[in-house]
């Protein structure tokens, strides 16, 4: 972890790597959003400092994947079938296109809010959607609540947490972190929506809730 004041290591990499990823995909025209960890960033929350997430509709994986291949990025295929990887010197860029077997559509980015990121506008999921995917996530053996609380503080009043406990209803690990926002006083309301929706017989994650 950095020192009071520092940048987090490598996030000098990951902001050119984003920016620049940024705008090939502002130029290819299709839908895209900054998504993941550094989405909450744009909108607030701490910096990570292991890799930047973009997601796409599936339809557009192929033209997306030519357009930054051609441009002269290190294009990877990795065995995953949901994304690809792009390789800015020491940065790692993750574009996604599927997640849990569904693939993303266009109107995936409806909500995406339209934020400078360091000097260069770009669409950004709403701070709800991200909040979603990042609880959704949550499981066995990637349950860090003390990484996710900071993040939860920063963007809190952006969130819409009953959405968030509705989309998260069947993972008891986000139902328990949304009872500590509650108890915290974080998200008032956390508590009760999580309490609500562990009580509904079933609810889906909302289409293209991140695995991060």
């Amino acid at each position: 972890m950095s020192e009071a004041g520092e940048e987090p290591r490598g996030s000098g990499h990951l902001r050119e790597a984003l920016k620049l990823v940024a705008v090939l995909l502002k130029e290819t025209g299709v839908p895209f959003a900054l998504a993941g960890s550094y989405g909450l960033w744009a909108r607030g929350g701490p910096e990570p400092d292991h890799d930047v997430d973009f997601m796409i509709a599936e339809e557009d994986a192929p033209r997306v994947k030519d357009v930054l291949a051609d441009s002269g990025l290190d294009v990877v295929q990795p065995p995953e079938d949901w994304l690809f990887k792009v390789f800015v010197d020491e940065a790692m860029v993750d574009v996604i296109f599927r997640v849990r077997n569904e693939p993303i559509r266009r109107t995936r980015f409806g909500d995406a809010d339209e934020i400078e990121v360091e000097s260069v506008r770009m669409p950004v999921l709403s701070a709800t959607v991200l909040m979603t995917d990042k609880l959704g996530s949550l499981e066995e053996h990637a349950c860090n609540f003390t990484a996710v609380l900071p993040v939860a503080r920063a963007v809190r009043e952006q969130v819409d947490w009953g959405a968030v406990a509705a989309g998260t209803a069947t993972n008891p690990f986000a139902r328990a972190f949304l009872g500590l926002l509650g108890d915290l006083g974080v998200a008032p309301t956390a508590a009760h929506d999580a309490a609500r929706a562990r009580e509904l017989p079933e609810v889906s994650a909302p289409p293209g809730a991140a695995r991060r």
